[in-house]
């Protein structure tokens, strides 16, 4: 990855990412900077995660901004959305990457009504909501790209976790009821990674017991990326060479899932 060129191609260019405190959200609000952007890095609880984001992002001579909300909360929302467009006097892409996968859930026997509730509540209402407010918003401005970030568990459910499944399928319902109600001025799409090789990942007993081993085997790329690698496939469905696409579900998996058209 050391040698790969990076394009300019959010230069200029206002990005919220959310939950960009941890993981898969942390790079892709980096690499929204590397490529030229003024990053929004949100967090809920990782404030010292966010903290180092937009750390990282000023070393490289980027503009960040922290931002705390609560994506369960519409209040929460409708008053991030408020800060964010004063903040940059706009946005022009919103990456609605803030999920709850339900990591300490091991089986479908140990669904509890809190894990449930909490699951619809921030990767279903939250999403749609935050969809609902910084799309109004973008609409009313006339542009703006609206990312969300789904999973490939829509291909094959999760006997792990079903309500992080049941939750994710809801995803591509709020994906294309809003790329169509927003269009044409705002697109709204679907970026799903396969496995990733996150902190959270690699601390789970499964992932230790040898399901690493198993996935690397079905996967015809032989590799489960770190999350760095995909950031920059997730933020393509925003730039201009994506500007035909919306309602979409982009799947990127090392080929692990081949879903048919």
């Amino acid at each position: 990855m050391g040698s790969q060129q990076i394009f300019p191609r959010f230069s200029g260019k206002s990005v919220l990412v959310t939950g960009a405190g941890t993981g898969f959200g942390a790079e892709i609000a980096f690499r929204a900077a590397q490529e030229g952007a003024r990053v929004g890095v949100h967090y809920n609880r990782s404030k010292d995660g966010a903290e180092q984001t937009a750390a990282r992002i000023r070393e490289i001579g980027g503009a960040a901004f922290v931002v705390q909300a609560d994506i369960s909360s519409w209040d929460s929302i409708r008053q991030l959305a408020d800060e964010t467009f004063a903040h940059f006097g706009g946005l022009d892409v919103l990456v609605n990457n803030v999920g709850d996968v339900a990591t300490e859930q091991m089986s479908w026997q140990e669904l509890t009504r809190e894990s449930l509730d909490r699951v619809i509540d921030v990767d279903v209402k939250g999403t749609l909501l935050m969809c609902h407010e910084f799309g109004r918003r973008m609409v009313e401005a006339g542009h703006g790209n609206i990312v969300n970030i789904g999973s490939t568990v829509v291909v094959r459910g999760s006997a792990r976790a079903p309500q992080y499944a049941a939750a994710k399928y809801g995803l591509l319902g709020i994906t294309k009821s809003y790329a169509a109600a927003f269009a044409p001025a705002v697109r709204v799409n679907t970026f799903a990674p396969g496995f990733m090789e996150t902190g959270a990942t690699l601390e789970r007993s499964d992932w230790q017991g040898g399901r690493r081993e198993k996935l690397l085997a079905a996967t015809p790329l032989g590799r489960i990326p770190a999350p760095e690698v995909v950031a920059g496939t997730a933020l393509f469905l925003a730039t201009d060479d994506a500007s035909h696409m919306t309602g979409a579900y982009l799947l990127a998996d090392g080929g692990f899932n081949m879903v048919g058209a």
